[in-house]
């Protein structure tokens, strides 16, 4: 049995016969790699099938379903793309392997092109060209943490393209969890060496729903994300920058609403789509200034530090 990445997800869904999942185990067992891979998927998981249960859609036309399966054939015929192919080294954010079972994304993205245009055309996915989320390492990109003449830092511009995965629905659909978002946050604050504060936002009408780990280009990643009373959610993230602090600024990017900053050795980024409701410049201002409580206790309140993630 070759054990790729969709016969895994297949496995973390259930969808596999007992004697399937019996081979899976055996490797799991045996295979560290398999079983970080496992982790993974089972850590980013999105309930899509209950988000979008109640919409009615219409029949895929035929034509269109074998035009889908020709594409599948076709990707499945080619050679696996090397570091010299183009969009070998695309910035892409990868989840931290340690994720406990409840953090939220289900990237079927990172699997092949063709699940791709599954997604795009059902309407499920918004996601630029070059985002793609897959475990693993990619060469570093120069000035990657500055920012460039023609925009934006690389990895404002790779969480804009993630937080374009998120609809409402599915962000609703999920459950919070207290205890198992602590924990993550005490795991940030200590395996990541992020001093990290969640704000409270529930004054400004944002509820918080969860805490994420991730990593772009092997660097510590946070994203929190918050869900309006209307419109789509909004999301803070978070990366350690050693540079001097920075005002409050607002731009676009890619059709979304973004607010930075750089404040005690960390970088913000505040992403959202428009809404008439939500003030993103106002809401970065109050968080950079700290005019907010924050959630899940103190900063030093974490353990010890004991070692450092490179």
């Amino acid at each position: 049995m070759k054990l790729d990445d969709m016969l895994l997800m297949a496995y973390v869904d259930g969808e596999l016969s007992p004697l399937e999942r019996q081979e899976i185990e055996k490797e799991i067992a045996t295979s560290p790699e398999t079983a970080e891979r496992v982790a993974l998927f089972s850590a980013s998981r999105l309930p899509y099938g209950d988000a979008f249960a109640d919409q009615k859609l219409p029949p895929v036309p035929e034509s269109l379903a074998k035009k889908i399966e020709a594409l599948s054939r076709a990707h499945a015929a080619q050679p696996a793309a090397t570091s010299s192919e183009p969009g070998a080294n695309d910035a892409h954010i990868e989840h931290d392997a340690q994720m406990p079972p409840s953090a939220p994304v289900r990237s079927r993205v990172r699997v092949a092109p063709a699940w791709l245009a599954v997604a795009f055309v059902a309407g499920a996915f918004c996601v630029g060209a070059v985002m793609r989320l897959a475990p693993g390492s990619l060469n570093p990109v120069s000035g990657a943490f500055t920012t460039a003449s023609n925009g934006p830092s690389p990895w404002i511009r790779a969480v804009v393209d993630y937080q374009k995965l998120y609809s409402r629905e599915t962000v609703a659909f999920s459950t919070v969890s207290t205890d198992e978002s602590a924990q993550t946050v005490a795991q940030i604050r200590q395996d990541d060496q992020l001093s990290l504060r969640v704000p409270d936002l529930s004054a400004a009408g944002l509820t918080f729903k969860r805490v994420t780990r991730l990593r772009f280009q092997g660097k510590p990643l946070v994203q929190i994300e918050y869900l309006p009373p209307e419109g789509p959610p909004i999301a803070l993230c978070v990366m350690k920058d050693m540079r001097p602090d920075q005002a409050v600024a607002a731009s676009q990017v890619a059709d979304m609403n973004v607010v930075t900053w750089r404040q005690d050795e960390l970088h913000y980024a505040l992403v959202g789509a428009d809404n008439k409701n939500i003030d993103l410049m106002s809401l970065g201002k109050q968080i950079s200034g700290q005019g907010v409580d924050q959630l899940f206790g103190k900063v030093g309140s974490a353990p010890t530090p004991h070692h450092t993630i490179s």
